[in-house]
């Protein structure tokens, strides 16, 4: 059952059972103010826990979905010719003969400082990444888009731009444009990439797609990506 669903179904049944109660004995109840109170008070705990901030219960159900779709595994069917490494700014985009509807991965490999986007396997896109520091590092592990802000800008750290963002975590992490991607640059733990790359990836992901960030890391053609 759906997490959320769930959740509320609990303080729905407690109000009905509640309010069942009253018809039941309702003369008697009706001369009860205790009655009354309990009723009221009943009534008032779940509209408070209705106002609950709604961010873990959506986590909660997007991961469960992310899940569901790395259950369907696939493997690696292309992977972009890319010649030499890459330096940074330099990124690439190409969706021939992809599915278009297939499941959307993102890889981002710490050591190597570069996202990979594959669709149903095929490596559709890569970049280099501007990455945090030791102070402030870039989480491992999977982690699935919990929204997408197209004209985001950075609270924490003085509404420095940040568009085209798929953001990762609660508290900050996340894939977007609108900084310098230049060797001697860091970010503050989120996956800073080139405008247009990010441009294209913000249109081609989805709420719920599996971000996968690790270190050193490799996989190559056959392999399993998740």
């Amino acid at each position: 059952m759906d997490a959320t669903l769930k959740w509320i179904g609990g303080t729905t049944l407690a109000v009905v059972l509640a309010l069942g109660a009253l018809t039941f004995g309702g003369d008697l109840i009706a001369e009860s103010a205790t009655a009354d109170d309990a009723v009221v008070a009943v009534a008032t705990v779940a509209a408070e826990q209705v106002r609950i901030d709604p961010k873990p219960a959506i986590q909660a159900k997007i991961a469960a979905d992310a899940e569901r779709r790395a259950a369907e595994r696939f493997t690696i069917k292309r992977v972009l010719p890319i010649e030499g490494p890459m330096k940074y700014g330099e990124w690439h985009w190409d969706t021939e003969g992809v599915p278009q509807d297939g499941k959307l991965v993102v890889t981002v490999d710490l050591e190597a400082r570069v996202v990979s986007v594959f669709r149903d396997g095929y490596e559709i896109g890569a970049a280099v990444a501007m990455l945090g520091t030791d102070s402030h590092p870039t989480p491992v592990g999977n982690f699935p888009i919990l929204t997408k802000e197209r004209h985001n800008v950075s609270e924490k750290y003085g509404n420095a731009p940040m568009p085209w963002t798929l953001r990762l975590t609660w508290d900050g992490i996340a894939i977007h444009g609108g900084n310098v991607v230049e060797n001697g640059y860091a970010s503050h733990g989120c996956i800073a990439v080139p405008d247009p790359f990010a441009d294209k990836l913000f249109e081609a992901a989805r709420t719920g797609d599996l971000v996968v960030i690790t270190r050193g890391q490799r996989i190559g053609m056959g392999d399993s990506l998740l």
